[in-house]
C-alpha cells in the first residue's frame, strides 16, 4: 500500500503572496446578483478582495463605486436596474413594507 503524500498548510504569508490580483470581472460578478438581503455580506467580500490594491487602481475604483451601490441596495427592495421606476400611485404601493430602489434607498 502506498501512502498519501503529505500535505502541509501554507503559511499565511505564503497564501498572501500567491493571491491573484483582482479583475474587474471579479468584482462585478460578485456583485451582479446581490439582493438586498445579502448586500452587506457581499460588500464585505469586495472589500477583501481589493484590499491590497492602491486608491488610484482601475479595479479598486471600480469596487468602490459597487461598494457604494452595495451600500444603497441594503436599504433597498432592489437593485431595480431595468424597467421604469414603478409609481406610488399604483394600487397596493402604500402596503408594501419595503418598495425602495438601490438608487433612492429608504432612510436609516
Amino acid at each position: 500500500m502506498s501512502e498519501a503524500p503529505e500535505h502541509t498548510e501554507a503559511e499565511p504569508e505564503e497564501r498572501a503572496e500567491a493571491r491573484v490580483e483582482p479583475t474587474i470581472d471579479d468584482i462585478d460578478e460578485l456583485v451582479g446578483p446581490a439582493t438586498p438581503h445579502f448586500a452587506m455580506q457581499l460588500r464585505a467580500r469586495v472589500r477583501d478582495l481589493v484590499r491590497d490594491l492602491p486608491g488610484d487602481h482601475p479595479v479598486r475604483q471600480h469596487a468602490n463605486e459597487k461598494i457604494a451601490l452595495l451600500e444603497r441596495l441594503a436599504f433597498a427592495s432592489s437593485k431595480a436596474e431595468e424597467g421604469p421606476k414603478e409609481p406610488s400611485t399604483r394600487p397596493g404601493w402604500e402596503e408594501l413594507p419595503s418598495h425602495a430602489r438601490a438608487s433612492e434607498p429608504q432612510e436609516h
